[in-house]
């Protein structure tokens, strides 16, 4: 009956079947998640709907500067001096720094068509802004082709259109005025030289030690200097830069920011997006028993596959009554037909029902098999092994307080499987319910394994299990301590119950070796606490219940 737990099927490792993730266990994984998934996303996308309709309107006005590349480089010229063209990024530099955007700010702490309140908010804004040189109220965007010509675009933005407005034709002036600085540099220049040179004619002048002709060439000099000097005054007047203003900006009509209904679907795509990657990243890295397949891969058979019980119908009716109530008559009848067809019909045989670690249910399904096998007509015994632990007395108690006992041997003696233990001559076991007895296990006991350890417990069990034609044993989990072991070397077949999600695959292959290394029989896997929206347990049968008269 017991398998090799180290074979796997069609020559693959364990390791690598493991790490094998289908698109259907995939697309399960995904769609298990999504209502939470969906929820946050709805969630977050309202709440950034509220945020931004809470949020201040920003409008945004542009205005265009053109430039030419083409003019001469800094010299004087009959009528006109004009700046030389600008290296591409330097006007963007100049924006950034304080001479242009400290003129924007004063201009608009001055500016009377604003509110006061306005202007603070602005110019504090953009005074920040200058300090962390990263300005984006205002912004410029450029469009040149190679020799450098083309189109300046600055855009501002405001609280109003008319603040929007006048922060862009501020910030375009003040870029020009900055260009036309270039140029009234250049011919400052000019004149200060010019100054120099004439007072240097003058001192030489008036020395007095110059022959005649010296003095007339220093005399022509002078006055030449002199009619450049006067020339570049009136060129000062007129000097240009290489910026001219095209298009000043227009008031918008409408807001571009905020975008609420924009914000909110985008931020549920994303968080629908990313919620989807995530539930699919976490099924591929799941290593837990997710399906029949995965057992499969240990080279045992998986004999059932129990869904979950919801907590509130357990607590409140106890769960046999709840497996009745919520339908797992054909879940438990795969089970027990699959359990019976593998033991035979010989009576009094004896079926541990162990699991990895606690909280997988193992007590539970033991309880709700018992009750399915009983109403199949057999006679049952349960065994509360788990002498630490035990809970099959409390799984009972929920169904009928009120119980019989009856005496398995001897007469009158032990009620708890510790005492028989101790006195198996004289035992009496508790009927559950028609057909099912219970040996509950008796209080806590923490030096369980010298009570298990006695030479004749497989006789005992024997004797007490002749009169019935199963006896389930719910043992300790085989990860948790020892007891398990020994008491399964005295069982016909051992059944591992894991948790759908929750039961490692690592702590199934440690189990196996265990068994394997005690010789323990493994007959195969029960499933448990299957979630319903699985489309195997959706149509294990549940669509095959009885018609009714309103349905014909």
């Amino acid at each position: 009956m017991q398998r090799d737990p180290e074979v796997y099927p069609a020559g693959r490792s364990g390791r690598e079947a493991e790490n094998e993730v289908d698109l259907g266990t995939l697309w399960h994984g995904v769609r298990r998640r999504f209502p939470v998934i969906l929820l946050t996303a709805l969630a977050l996308a309202l709440a950034v709907y509220l945020w931004s309709r809470a949020q201040p309107d920003v409008y945004e006005a542009s205005s265009s500067l053109i430039t030419t590349g083409n003019g001469d480089v800094g010299t004087l010229r009959d009528s006109q001096v004009t700046a030389p063209p600008l290296p591409e990024g330097a006007l963007q530099e100049a924006l950034q720094g304080p001479i242009v955007l400290g003129e924007v700010i004063r201009r608009v702490r001055t500016e009377s068509r604003l509110a006061p309140a306005v202007r603070g908010e602005i110019a504090g804004d953009l005074q920040e802004e200058l300090q962390k040189r990263d300005v984006r109220t205002v912004e410029l965007l450029s469009r040149l082709d190679p020799g450098g010509n083309g189109i300046y675009t600055v855009t501002a933005q405001g609280p109003s259109a008319q603040a929007a407005t006048l922060l862009a034709d501020i910030t375009a002036q003040a870029l020009l005025n900055w260009d036309q600085g270039r140029a009234l540099r250049g011919v400052q220049r000019a004149e200060t030289s010019l100054r120099a040179q004439l007072a240097e004619i003058d001192r030489q002048l008036a020395a007095g030690t110059l022959s005649d002709l010296e003095r007339q060439t220093l005399v022509a000099a002078r006055a030449n200097a002199q009619r450049n000097l006067a020339q570049a005054t009136i060129q000062a007047e007129g000097a240009t830069g290489s910026l001219e203003l095209v298009a000043p900006a227009v008031p918008p009509l409408n807001p571009v920011a905020p975008k609420p209904l924009r914000n909110a679907v985008l931020t549920g795509l994303l968080v629908l997006l990313l919620g989807s990657g995530v539930a699919a990243l976490r099924t591929v890295l799941d290593r837990t028993v997710r399906s029949e397949e995965d057992l499969l891969n240990f080279g045992l058979p998986t004999l059932g596959s129990i869904p979950r019980l919801r907590r509130r119908d357990v607590v409140f009716s106890g769960i046999v009554r709840a497996a009745r109530q919520a339908g797992l008559y054909e879940a438990v009848g795969f089970l027990r037909v699959n359990l019976l067809s593998r033991l035979g019909n010989q009576s009094g045989r004896r079926v541990m029902i162990s699991s990895t670690v606690p909280g997988e249910g193992k007590s539970s399904l033991t309880a709700t098999l018992a009750d399915g096998l009983a109403e199949s007509g057999k006679r049952v015994l349960i065994i509360d092994a788990d002498l630490r632990r035990g809970t099959q007395q409390e799984v009972w108690d929920k169904y009928d307080r009120e119980h019989v006992w009856h005496q398995l041997s001897g007469t009158g003696g032990a009620r708890t499987f510790q005492d028989a233990l101790r006195a198996p001559e004289n035992v009496q076991v508790m009927e559950a319910e028609q057909g099912v007895h219970v040996l509950p296990a008796g209080p806590g006991l923490h030096d369980s394994l010298t009570l298990l350890n006695r030479p004749d417990l497989g006789s005992l069990l024997g004797r007490w299990g002749q009169h019935y034609d199963l006896v389930l044993i719910d043992s300790p989990p085989l990860l948790a301590i020892a007891d398990a072991l020994v008491i399964g070397k005295h069982a016909d077949a051992v059944l591992l119950v894991t948790e759908e999600g929750k039961t490692s695959l690592q702590a199934v292959r440690q189990v196996l070796r265990r068994a394997q290394g005690a010789g323990l029989a493994v007959m195969g896997f029960i499933i448990n606490k299957v979630d319903a929206s699985n489309q195997e347990v959706r149509t294990y049968g549940y669509g095959y219940a009885p018609r009714t008269k309103e349905a014909r």
